[in-house]
């Protein structure tokens, strides 16, 4: 140990991930940071864990849960600073160096975990703890840290033969390696195409914001014209508003035939090894398929609660999605279009029906969402529900100048954590938004060490000529991150492995997803959507049509998500190795789910980062179940009051607060006072009167 001290010591002159932060509230030093920093610090925090791990085995003490379970949850603080800057930059400031690092870093980092999960030394501690639990008189939280330590153990393999644990690490391993290279490809082909537009007959029908932003990317990548990228800021906006069909169906087939073309950033074949690897992973350990093994540790519990929740859903969606594809073609029909509806053609026609049965679109919504008033309007939230205030720090070290990092305090004036804001597109960001972590919350030697949570967004920029205006989509999606933000901050556990968001993953998205019901109050809106030109308030009649709207094609919209759900259960689900073509997988799994016609030589299960790169796997359905959990949970808000304090106070207290220490649904039945059902969910988008 002191040797180690020592080497570690003589690194730390050049290597700021290896030294002390010398930053308020010991925040990374972002800005000392070097990409030949990362592989020496990885190596040097990987020894130095190693090294606590082997005083817990060399304990010549009886083994207990403090010196045992304890001390593992403590061991590899270092190593978890590290590895989560890495791969959270990797994710929101990449580059072709940072990627090469994140390659050769994953599978040591593989290789480490398997070290500890497959030492039978250890593994025997641990048990014999696990055989005494009875007679230890833990409470609920250490209990749930013996649970979750002994089960992880055996679910990464502590139980198999020598032969067989061999056969784990290489499967473990090269997992590792390709859903990194699944998620690179990803980006690569993201960012390798754009649409060059040089004439301005070309823009008609797109928004001036569209245009303006188009004009400045444009200039950004020194062309003439207008660029679209497959950002989808820009894609999405572009297919719901672009009157060129051809432009519109070129830009579709280069953002749904990514990874899909058979060159170098093709994910076919990884697809279907990272689905086959996972397989036989499932069967090493004695499950008949991945799903099973996933859904062991889920609310949901077995693959085939999963199907059937799915099922009920779809039979619920799928009758009024086919009758909303028959009125949108038959409006489109009226307007004088001629054939079939294809995929490219769905978001226009979509966008003109609504408008033309609402008399609004997103762009009338978009001057009351300037970014800066919406992040005044999430902190106001926040404030009313649970007393937070949050204090820009410009001391605070961030990755790119674009991020800010903001103090958090509750309402006794206790620090609770520190927050980074990340919100607008560059090449080097993976796509769509997501709230992630640099440190967890935890206890220890009577200090209680507050979490580092960070909120990545890929929003609508701002231009030359107006300041960064959000979709009512974007401002939604703020509010989700920032319920996973909040399930992160108001964390009170004493353990790393339990605190914020390390939940069951079909509990996850309770927190973010019941947040997104509070965008259509007009009671909250009032309190921050005002015209950024103007200052006046949202119209009444403007929230109210959001409202009649937003169940507009909700069949439609309901089925495209438990398709997604579907395919992922599909690929997980499999009891033999998947021999045919990534194409004919998908197409058996989704065609009966088809409203509209199939398009040849378009994809989705290669860019699904989700379940290949995302820790969904056997889990997408997740998103639903917590739709079902939020819709049901939000009655409590709507019958006592939005902002009533009392409500607000149990759900911090019995969801927020609690991390991953109680099982979910007991801490929901806590709050809710009875086990949640489909109905609130059916009856709020309209699918059940």
């Amino acid at each position: 140990m002191v040797l180690l001290a020592v080497s570690c010591q003589d690194k730390t002159d050049t290597n700021p991930l290896l030294a002390s932060y010398d930053t308020p509230y010991q925040t990374p030093p972002f800005d000392k940071i070097k990409h030949e920093h990362y592989m020496p610090a990885l190596d040097s925090a990987i020894s130095m864990a190693k090294h606590e791990v082997e005083a817990i085995i060399n304990n010549p003490e009886e083994p207990t849960f403090e010196n045992t379970i304890e001390a593992l949850d403590r061991s590899g603080k270092l190593l978890a600073n590290v590895s989560n800057i890495l791969f959270n930059l990797n994710e929101a400031e990449t580059d072709s160096v940072l990627q090469q690092i994140v390659i050769e870093a994953s599978p040591k980092l593989t290789d480490f975990s398997n070290d500890i999960n497959l030492n039978p030394e250890l593994f025997k501690r641990v048990k014999t703890v696990w055989e005494k639990r009875d007679s230890l008189n833990l409470t609920q939280e250490q209990s749930m840290l013996l649970d979750k330590t002994y089960k992880g153990f055996v679910r990464n393999g502590a139980n198999l033969s020598d032969a067989d644990k061999e056969k784990f690490r290489a499967i473990s391993r090269e997992l590792s390696e390709l859903s990194v290279k699944f998620n690179q490809n990803v980006l690569a082909e993201t960012n390798n195409y754009y649409l060059h537009i040089t004439k301005e007959d070309d823009l008609a029908g797109l928004p001036q914001s569209l245009i303006d932003a188009a004009a400045y990317t444009a200039k950004q990548k020194g062309v003439e014209g207008w660029v679209i990228t497959l950002e989808y800021p820009m894609f999405g906006p572009f297919m719901k508003y672009a009157d060129n069909r051809e432009l519109r169906k070129e830009i579709y087939m280069a953002y749904t035939s990514r990874c899909f073309k058979g060159n170098e950033y093709d994910n076919q074949e990884i697809a279907k090894r990272i689905a086959n690897l996972r397989l036989e992973l499932a069967n090493l350990l004695g499950y008949p398929n991945y799903a099973t093994f996933v859904l062991e540790n889920r609310m949901a519990e077995t693959p085939e609660k999963v199907n059937e929740f799915l099922k009920q859903l779809i039979d619920a969606s799928l009758p009024a999605a086919r009758e909303e594809v028959k009125e949108v073609e038959s409006y489109a029909h009226e307007l004088g279009f001629k054939g079939k509806l294809e995929r490219w053609d769905w978001s226009y026609y979509s966008e003109k029906l609504k408008n033309a049965k609402y008399s609004y679109n997103e762009e009338e919504l978009k001057p009351y969402f300037q970014l800066e008033k919406v992040i005044d309007g999430v902190f106001l939230l926040a404030n009313k529900l649970y007393g937070l205030t949050f204090s820009p720090n410009s001391e605070i070290p961030v990755y790119h100048p674009d991020v800010k990092a903001y103090e958090v305090y509750d309402a006794t004036g206790k620090f609770m954590a520190i927050l980074y804001l990340d919100f607008f597109p560059r090449e080097g960001k993976s796509g769509g938004a997501w709230m992630t972590s640099f440190r967890s919350q935890y206890k220890e030697d009577g200090q209680d060490i507050r979490p580092l949570v960070s909120i990545v967004t890929n929003f609508t920029k701002p231009t030359d000529k107006q300041p960064s205006l959000l979709t009512f989509y974007e401002f939604s999606t703020f509010l989700h991150e920032f319920g996973h933000a909040l399930h992160g901050m108001l964390t009170e556990c004493n353990y790393s492995s339990l605190s914020g968001t390390s939940v069951y993953r079909d509990f996850v998205e309770l927190p973010s997803q019941i947040m997104e019901n509070f965008a259509l109050e007009k009671e909250y809106l009032d309190l921050f959507a005002v015209h950024y030109q103007t200052g006046e308030k949202i119209p009444q009649e403007l929230v109210q049509k959001i409202i009649d709207s937003r169940n507009f094609n909700a069949g439609y919209s309901s089925l495209r998500q438990l398709g997604f759900g579907s395919l992922d259960m599909a690929w997980h689900s499999v009891t033999k190795p998947i021999t045919m073509s990534v194409s004919d997988f998908e197409s058996k799994v989704l065609q009966p789910l088809d409203v509209l016609p199939p398009v040849k030589g378009t994809n989705m299960s290669v860019t699904f980062g989700h379940i290949f790169d995302g820790g969904y796997a056997a889990g997408y359905y997740g998103y639903k179940w917590a739709e079902v959990l939020d819709a049901d949970a939000f009655e409590v808000f709507k019958e006592k009051g939005i902002f009533n304090p009392e409500v607000a106070k149990s759900f911090r207290e019995n969801i927020l607060s609690k991390g991953g220490t109680e099982h979910p649904m007991v801490l929901y039945k806590r709050f809710r006072g009875q086990e949640p059902t489909i109905d609130a969910l059916l009856k709020r988008s309209g699918l059940k009167k």
